[in-house]
């Protein structure tokens, strides 16, 4: 049980010492930042926004309010910059993001898998703003993600192409009261218990786990990388997902995780439309009771502290084994820069503000309910400790503790969850697909799409 009291830190307990760091003024629109930084003052020479009007634009992801709210906060701050937004969900991003950057380069966007990307020479390369930022002092780990090598492989080294708004963590939302009735008075410990409360619901007829799996971009993957990392380790699945050479993700521990998701299918732990329902459909089912667990990301704590105020908690998915090591997926909620992007020194500006400015990281737990990036002393708000973003930190910083941070499963190629992935999990739902031959196929598509690359 040394786990339960990990899970139950409160938020007020994650509050770290506020770290200023503050910009002076350069002049904008130099395309590759390459100032005299120092150790004292890491910004001394880095570009702004200027304080002429500048009109950004934007490519954000529909339904998420962390964008927005952080682009509204920088204009108050900085009125001469307004902003021209576009939104799109993410399978649409997704397909459309070559073309976007290629044809009408935005100054900011939301980005999915980034190989391609760069590969392409569509994202600026960021390395000269993260001297001038100091972006290159912060904690190794934050940034590694979004490194890639020449021509977009490996992933996890070489230059810096995108950042993050903040590190995004998925895991299992769960609704209290649903909970209470089934004597669930606490998040399981292990996988078994797991289970033995999925059947609780069911027998009391509550559905056990709300979630989408329909579209382009399923939902499925969420809870199937939940279990890969209960019966593996996190080390095999970033290699995948980051190209290393020889990687698979048709293991033994992967099989064993796939095997255990068909048991919930068959079990009816699923609602009976899991493959038509899409993202917001399952969130609007979720606040308004209609399932025990939900497995999400953090981005969604401020708004379920809103709706569902007191009636939420979230966990990490419990290990197959009592006392082993916790992992989830978790990654920074990804923008980049388009290499031709017009207002390329504000937007770099803006991804910085994000991440030392007082008010932006206060907007980035309470709006987007993760941890934000940035240095490692910088300021973080107290966070009252029965709402479920303290929970979400706190299932953070127990991730970090044992190293257990992967990246999604989705991100392994550019087109492996929407032509992969997804399909293929779709096909396990509907009985025309075994855990086995599903593994075979999404690795045969990864080495497809490697190798086309």
């Amino acid at each position: 049980m040394a786990r339960r009291g990990r899970r139950g830190r409160s938020g007020a307990a994650l509050v770290i010492a506020m770290g200023t760091l503050a910009a002076a003024c350069a002049a904008p629109g130099s395309d590759n930042p390459q100032p005299q930084a120092t150790a004292s003052s890491p910004v001394s020479s880095a570009p702004t926004c200027g304080t002429e009007p500048i009109t950004m634009s934007g490519y954000f992801e529909t339904g998420f309010p962390l964008p927005k709210a952080l682009t509204t906060e920088f204009t108050k701050q900085h009125p001469n910059v307004t902003w021209n937004l576009r939104e799109d969900q993410f399978a649409v991003i997704t397909q459309n993001a070559p073309r976007v950057l290629a044809d009408n380069p935005p100054d900011l966007m939301r980005l999915p898998q980034v190989s391609e990307l760069v590969k392409d020479n569509l994202l600026k390369n960021l390395d000269g703003y993260a001297t001038a930022f100091g972006w290159d002092k912060w904690p190794a780990s934050q940034l590694e993600q979004l490194r890639l090598g020449q021509g977009g492989r490996p992933r996890g080294e070489g230059s810096l192409y995108a950042m993050g708004l903040n590190s995004s963590m998925t895991g299992v939302f769960y609704n209290k009261e649903l909970a209470a009735k089934i004597g669930m008075s606490a998040p399981p410990t292990t996988l078994a218990e797991f289970d033995e409360v999925l059947e609780k619901a069911k027998k009391a007829d509550i559905t056990p786990i709300v979630q989408f799996n329909g579209g382009a971009t399923g939902g499925l993957a969420f809870p199937l990388q939940n279990l890969m990392a209960s019966y593996g380790p996190a080390g095999p699945i970033n290699d995948w997902i980051f190209q290393k050479p020889g990687a698979s993700i048709d293991t033994p521990s992967n099989l064993q995780a796939v095997q255990h998701l068909e048991r919930w299918i068959k079990a009816g732990y699923f609602q009976k439309d899991v493959n038509a329902v899409d993202y917001a459909t399952m969130m609007s089912r979720f606040i308004d009771g209609q399932g025990l667990f939900m497995f999400n990301g953090d981005w969604e704590s401020g708004n379920l502290d809103k709706q569902m105020p007191g009636n939420v908690g979230f966990s990490l998915m419990p290990p197959a084994q009592q006392g082993g090591k916790l992992a989830a997926m978790s990654a920074p909620l990804t923008f980049g820069i388009a290499a031709n992007a017009k207002n390329a020194d504000c937007a770099a500006f803006f991804l910085d503000w994000v991440a030392t400015d007082k008010q932006a990281r206060t907007i980035g737990v309470e709006v987007g309910g993760s941890r934000p990036m940035g240095p490692a002393d910088a300021y973080m708000p107290d966070v009252a400790s029965d709402q479920v973003t303290a929970s979400t930190l706190a299932a953070g910083a127990d991730i970090a503790e044992d190293n257990g941070a992967m990246d999604f499963i989705a991100n392994a190629t550019g087109a492996i969850y929407a032509k992969s992935w997804t399909p293929q999990l779709q096909k396990l739902v509907g009985g025309e697909q075994t855990p086995q031959e599903l593994l075979k196929t999404v690795q045969a598509d990864y080495a497809a799409q490697v190798e086309g690359n």
